[in-house]
């Protein structure tokens, strides 16, 4: 099996977060539960990387619906926005992100698997452009594209909806 080399830079922010308490750090688990972000290091994470965020309520708790909150939000997810917005050079907004007010489900907002970006005019070219189209989304009809990595983008007219797989297949 070949391994990955980590990258010296890569463990020193890491490092430096979980000593600063930005990160939660677990121990590892049977059952592979997915790393999560606290807030603060999901908001730095998304700054560092050109993402800006907004909510309506000018927040960021999580049981407020009209906030926008990383509480808790997958590392994988994080990267996954990450990863988007260096493969499509657009500016990226994040709408939605842990907070209450979701749809629930395994792969939810609430669980960590989704945000909501804005749909400026790069971002649904690059992904109607890039990613297979799979159709309609049962109940809302929002019409769903499908990354190579097998994430899911399903838009929703204000935003994109977009559920991050990877990491928990």
């Amino acid at each position: 099996m070949m391994r990955r080399p980590v990258r010296p830079a890569a463990l020193a922010a890491s490092a430096t977060l979980l000593a600063g308490g930005l990160l939660t750090a677990a121990a590892p688990a049977a059952s592979a539960a997915p790393a999560k972000y606290s807030q603060a290091a999901a908001a730095q994470m998304l700054r560092q990387a050109g993402i800006a965020w907004t909510s309506s309520g000018g927040c960021t708790d999580r049981t407020n619906g009209r906030c926008t909150s990383f509480e808790q939000i997958n590392r994988t997810t994080v990267a996954g926005v990450i990863d988007f917005r260096r493969a499509g050079n657009c500016a990226v907004t994040v709408t939605g992100g842990t907070e209450t007010g979701h749809a629930p489900g395994t792969y939810s907002h609430w669980n960590g698997y989704k945000v909501d970006v804005s749909p400026t005019s790069c971002v649904s070219a690059y992904i109607t452009t890039r990613f297979r189209h799979i159709g309609p989304r049962p109940g809302d009809h929002a019409q769903q594209y499908q990354s190579p990595a097998g994430n899911v983008y399903a838009g929703e007219g204000t935003h994109w909806d977009i559920t991050y797989y990877r990491g928990s297949r």
